[in-house]
Parts: C-alpha cells; sequence; structure tokens
C-alpha cells in the first residue's frame, strides 16, 4: 500500500515525460501500479467523503462494521474489474435471485461504504450483480490482484484484521451469505423395531482457497463456534457446522439467507 504522496511523484515523473519503465526503476514501484494510478489516484469528482486509505492520513472506514460484512460477500462471490474503457474499476457481488434479501442487503452495504457512488443491478441467469464503480476500490480490497482468487494469496491487512476482530459476526455473515448455507440434514434411526426420521439443521461453507478458508475458521474459532472439514471429490472443500450449540450461535447471528 503506497501512500498518496509517493503515487503523487511517481505521477508526476510520467507527467514529465519519463516512460513507465524509468519511472518504475527510479521509485521501485510495479508498471501495473503506476499505470493503475494515472486513473485512480485523484480524488473522486463531487465527492463528500475520502477515501479512508489512500488520503494523507489512513485510517479505517468510518462505518466498519458494514464494510467487514462487504468484505465477506468479496471474498466469498465479489469480484473487481478494471476495464481499460472505464475510468474506474468495478465491484461486482453476485447474489442468487433466490434470496432477494441477500440482493437488498448487498446493495445496502455497497451504499454504506461508498455513500458518494451509484449502485446499480445487472441480471443474469438465475443471479442478479451488485455493483458499483469506484476509483478506492483498490485501496479498500488490497485482495484485489490479477488472476482467480484461488489461485494468489489471500491475506488481510493489519487494518483489516483488526475490523474483522472486531466485527467477527458481521465478517461470518458476509462469507456465508455468498458461499454458505443453513440447510436440514436427516436420517433415519430403528427404535423400538419402528423406522423413525430425524432431521437436524447444519450451516456449510464452500470455497477453493484455502485462504479464504482459512479466515472463515480462524472467525469461528474466535466467536466459539465449532466446526470440521468435509472433503468431497471436486477442489472446494466444504466446512461444517453441525453441532446443536453452534449452529444455535450461528442462528442467532446469521440465520438462513432470505
Amino acid at each position: 500500500m503506497y501512500d498518496f504522496e509517493t503515487r503523487k511523484h511517481a505521477l508526476a515523473l510520467v507527467s514529465q515525460g519519463d516512460s513507465l519503465n524509468s519511472v518504475s526503476k527510479q521509485t521501485g514501484i510495479s508498471r501495473h501500479a503506476i499505470r493503475s494510478w494515472q486513473t485512480r489516484v485523484e480524488p473522486l469528482p463531487r465527492a463528500t467523503t475520502e477515501c479512508a486509505r489512500c488520503c494523507s492520513a489512513p485510517h479505517q472506514p468510518t462505518e466498519s462494521a458494514a464494510y467487514v460484512y462487504l468484505l465477506g460477500l468479496y471474498l466469498g462471490d465479489g469480484h473487481i474489474i478494471h476495464y481499460r474503457k472505464h475510468r474506474s474499476p468495478s465491484l461486482s457481488i453476485a447474489c442468487g435471485d433466490k434470496w432477494p434479501g441477500l440482493i437488498e442487503a448487498a446493495a445496502k452495504a455497497i451504499r454504506t461504504v461508498f455513500p458518494d457512488n451509484k449502485v446499480c443491478r445487472v441480471r443474469s441467469t438465475g443471479c442478479t450483480y451488485v455493483k458499483m464503480y469506484s476509483k478506492h476500490l483498490p485501496c479498500l480490497f488490497p485482495q484485489h490482484g490479477p488472476g482467480r482468487k484461488h489461485e494468489r494469496p489471500i491475506t488481510l491487512e493489519p487494518w483489516q484484521q483488526e475490523l474483522v476482530d472486531t466485527h467477527p459476526w458481521e465478517f461470518i455473515r458476509g462469507l456465508i451469505h455468498s458461499d454458505g448455507s443453513r440447510i436440514t440434514n436427516w436420517t433415519t434411526r430403528v427404535v423400538n423395531g419402528e423406522v423413525k426420521r430425524y432431521e437436524y439443521p447444519r450451516y456449510f461453507f464452500t470455497n477453493t482457497s484455502k485462504d479464504i478458508l482459512k479466515l472463515f475458521t480462524d472467525t469461528l474459532d474466535k466467536v466459539g463456534v465449532e466446526w470440521k472439514t468435509t472433503y468431497q471429490s471436486r477442489r472446494a472443500q466444504n466446512i461444517s457446522v453441525a453441532r446443536r450449540a453452534s449452529v444455535a450461535l450461528m442462528d442467532t447471528h446469521i440465520g438462513p439467507k432470505y
């Protein structure tokens, strides 16, 4: 994470006629970073809220609970893309159409964290993408990078970890709402010669990134939720929460998608 003054200095060298290669060698900053700053280093037009991370004195996002929930959504079913034809990168959160409440919750979280940016919804087959554009997305989501999330390391910055520690349930809720579910399992037992059916709820979280899985389980440990890994033939792994007390705790703070 480079501060605002470092970014301005690099761009000043470019504006003087130095090539990206030359500026990169002088400053030790990658060409990719310098190129991206050419479209996102300046303040947003008509913005009333400065970016918490790239301002002259970086600080944590003001709406910390909403940010932590949005971080969980992003790590699960979100992605950031920067097309050359657009001045700013875009954040998209994929939400299944079966859960309209999730679509509303994602839109509300984005509006809370980015009050000066317009939130739109793009419909696709079976899902809705809750989307917005901002030059400061890479500032607030430094996990963004080339390639898929499960193909690159995913770690939280110290300031992000501090927020997750403060709002652990919001982080868990965001991950469950994106890549998790609450289901009802059932089994049968023979009791006194009679077959009886038993039902019990459980939570699942499925992801292909070992780093994101660990962020999820580490946070579960901090709030006292017992979990176990259920392996499958596919690359994705399931984290299961099935103990009665842990499911009750999850129901208190998370509950099923809606």
